[in-house]
């Protein structure tokens, strides 16, 4: 039998040779989304690239390559949008840069973190870049799914009313089996795994509902993927962001080439502040630890409409004496 002391440490990287093996120790060790997962791999990826590009040795880098790599993407131009990146995607790059780098830490590798003493841009923890929608957009694109005809219509307007309705990100929606639809006390519900690999659950309203039992006879009855393709593949989330766009543009909504499927998140946590559900209901709903990134979201919160000042000037008038 082997015993914990012998077990054999993990083999360290050396420098020179190729780090693939030990990014991919890195994510086996992070609760991630497989769309997390991805995104940071590339992240890694393109770092060590711009370190070959000038003979810099990864293990032996300092804050001071990291700050020149930083101001490198901060003048990349990103080929989809044809702007150059965004605060917000630069941190997020150097946020998995600093991650990978704390793994090497642990794992002996490297002496320190250089990202820890990088200068990385500000990003307003309150203030988001995706074009949000009105609830009469949301409400018009829901119409225009409605009149969607042809072979995938059932399964296009299934996708939109669960973006609509619950707020889910793209990423859980593409990933969703059959399987992960249930009932629970008296409720239609869907199971799925949020970001950092939390395993949630979610009610289904009576539209989704509707949309997904008049989708599944169509779908059939293989287990699988939920959003099936023609050939029983998993749609994936660049056909989402054509579907939201097409639905925009045919609801006449102005900004509809620079929607995408967050848009409608964020529609919806402002239309629940709207109605006035909680906060906390509507942080607990998108799954957000952060109380912070649920305001973000809410992009009606400076609406003057909502000061609190009106509700305590309305409760004082009503204890005034007649």
């Amino acid at each position: 039998m082997t015993t914990p002391a012998q077990i054999p440490p993990p083999r360290l990287p050396v420098s020179g040779e190729p780090l693939g093996d030990f990014t991919d120790g890195w994510l086996a060790n992070r609760r991630l989304s497989a769309h997390t997962r991805a995104a940071y791999r590339r992240d890694v990826q393109q770092y060590l690239r711009w370190c070959a590009g000038r003979e810099v040795d990864p293990l032996r880098a300092s804050f001071l390559h990291v700050n020149a790599y930083a101001r490198d993407l901060e003048a990349t131009v990103d080929a989809r949008t044809g702007r150059v990146l965004a605060p917000a995607s630069v941190a997020r790059k150097l946020s998995a840069l600093s991650s990978w780098y704390q793994f090497l830490v642990r794992l002996d590798a490297v002496p320190a973190n250089p990202v820890g003493g990088a200068d990385r841009p500000r990003v307003a923890r309150d203030v988001s870049a995706t074009v949000g929608l009105a609830a009469a957009e949301v409400d018009a694109m829901l119409a225009a799914a409605a009149r969607l005809e042809g072979p995938t219509a059932a399964r296009d307007r299934a996708v939109l009313v669960l973006l609509a309705d619950l707020g889910l990100r793209v990423g859980e929606v593409v990933a969703l089996d059959v399987e992960d639809l249930g009932a629970e006390r008296g409720h239609r519900t869907v199971r799925f795994v949020g970001k950092g690999g939390k395993a949630r659950r979610r009610a289904l309203t009576p539209a989704v509902v509707r949309a997904i039992d008049e989708y599944l006879p169509v779908r059939g009855d293989t287990p699988g993927p939920l959003f099936a393709t023609a050939t029983g593949g998993r749609v994936d989330r660049h056909a989402v962001f054509r579907l939201v766009r097409r639905l925009a543009r045919d609801a006449g909504v102005p900004a509809w080439e620079r929607l995408s499927p967050h848009s409608l998140r964020h529609a919806f946590a402002t239309a629940a502040r709207d109605e006035g559900v909680s906060l906390e209901d509507v942080q607990d709903a998108m799954g957000h630890a952060d109380p912070r990134t649920t305001r973000r979201y809410d992009r009606d919160r400076y609406n003057l409409d909502r000061d609190p000042a009106y509700a305590l000037a309305a409760a004082r008038s009503r204890r005034k004496p007649g």
